[in-house]
């Protein structure tokens, strides 16, 4: 029996969840009929656009690009923020139903999954498929392309197909009509810089490229080159990773400000509304941090990093905060800062933890605050407890994402 791999793909993921969060919370306006966007900040309008409307495509907005232009584009455009963890809720309540179709899932990233669907047969696996994806859209209010395929490269084409709210299919017998004719940009991993450099060499489609010498491309982008030249022949083996089988590796935020701080009590409260926000994630995980990161963009856009690595592992607020002030003060050059960002890495169990002869009173006191601190927050929202240095600074108490209450038609995912 032929394995059967499906891609599940969200369309227009980040405006479709903030669409869908607006209509249940009582808006009577659907971001996804008119020109909009989400990304930066509305109101500074500063930032990059993450996602984009069908109906703002005709202005020739495009994903990545500032703010600035793409209101140069359509002034009329309507700029909403991210809502990071409403996304993530958003995305598990979507993974809790492909669970019911399929225990192998492999999530490619917050909007993307691949299922392996081996026990089915080829030809159900569109009637299933369609099944799936309007129980999506009539459970959760956001709609999904299913690509179809016995490999994982085929699938993630084949959702990309036709947008949105389309199953697709696409075999190895379909290839020359559904994926050949496409441009050379359309194929998984070619970039629009190779994409040039391959229209030099007259290679315009993905299947002028599939019959292109492999050793001709070798020679001119080496095992890349022979890479890109399987995946236009549709030869590629990788298998689905179940979900949990990766190994978390690092963890990050970070937050564009609402205009350039040039103090360094400001920055420092940024820093720590980052954490207030990226550290319950990394205690959440089960998991501690022995190295973090600072990461600073100037005004001009010029960028500095630095890390420090920690005698011992830590899931505490107020000490990896502590680190990353001090880290803030040895690069900071005393320019206006534009960008604010912090990663941890060398993640370890939490549980485990190294003994001391000297038992540290004051990060057990600190531990006990961090739980008592999630509880609360838990409970009763994240703004019931905030700190009291945020009382009267232009520093929201949480940064790197907007966080909401539970995704209403979703209570019975979460």
């Amino acid at each position: 029996m032929e394995r059967i791999i499906f891609h599940v793909d969200v369309n227009s993921a980040y405006l479709s969840w903030n669409a869908v969060w607006d209509l249940q919370h009582g808006s009577s306006l659907d971001l996804r009929t008119i020109p909009s966007i989400v990304g930066g900040d509305p109101e500074s309008r500063h930032g990059i656009v993450l996602a984009k409307s069908l109906p703002s495509k005709k202005y020739g907005i495009k994903t990545g690009e500032t703010l600035f232009s793409a209101l140069m584009k359509c002034p009329d455009l309507k700029i909403v923020p991210p809502r990071y963890s409403m996304y993530l809720k958003a995305s598990d309540a979507m993974v809790e139903i492909l669970r019911e179709y399929s225990p192998v899932i492999e999530r490619y990233s917050i909007d993307e999954c691949f299922m392996d669907m081996c026990h089915i047969r080829k030809e159900d696996a569109v009637s299933v498929a369609t099944g799936l994806k309007d129980r999506i859209l009539e459970e959760l209010g956001f709609s999904v392309n299913v690509g179809i395929s016995t490999g994982k490269l085929l699938a993630k084409m084949a959702s990309d197909l036709q947008k949105p709210n389309k199953v697709h299919t696409l075999y190895k017998e379909e290839m020359p009509l559904k994926m050949w004719p496409l441009p050379i940009e359309d194929l998984f991993m070619v970039g629009p810089r190779t994409a040039e450099k391959l229209r030099k060499m007259n290679i315009h489609t993905i299947g002028q490229l599939a019959n292109t010498d492999p050793s001709f491309l070798y020679e001119r982008f080496k095992k890349y080159g022979h890479m890109i030249s399987c995946y236009a022949r549709g030869i590629e083996s990788s298998t689905v990773k179940n979900e949990g089988t990766v190994e978390m590796k690092g963890m990050g935020n970070s937050t564009t400000l609402p205009f350039d701080f040039s103090d360094r009590i400001s920055c420092h409260n940024v820093l720590l509304s980052i954490g207030e926000t990226l550290v319950p994630r990394l205690r959440s995980a089960g998991k501690k941090a022995k190295t973090l990161s600072v990461h600073i963009r100037y005004s001009d856009f010029t960028s500095i990093s630095m890390q420090s690595t920690l005698p011992f592992s830590s899931d505490s607020t107020s000490l990896l905060m502590e680190e990353a002030c001090a880290l803030f003060d040895k690069m900071w050059n005393g320019e206006p800062v534009r960008h604010l960002g912090i990663s941890f890495a060398q993640l370890e169990d939490r549980f485990r933890e190294q003994l001391s002869l000297f038992p540290d009173h004051k990060s057990d006191k600190m531990k006990k605050m961090d739980q008592v601190m999630d509880l609360i927050r838990k409970n009763f929202g994240e703004e019931a407890l905030i700190r009291a240095t945020f009382l009267h600074s232009p520093v929201r108490a949480f940064s790197g994402g907007v966080v909401e209450k539970d995704y209403i038609f979703m209570n019975s995912h979460l």
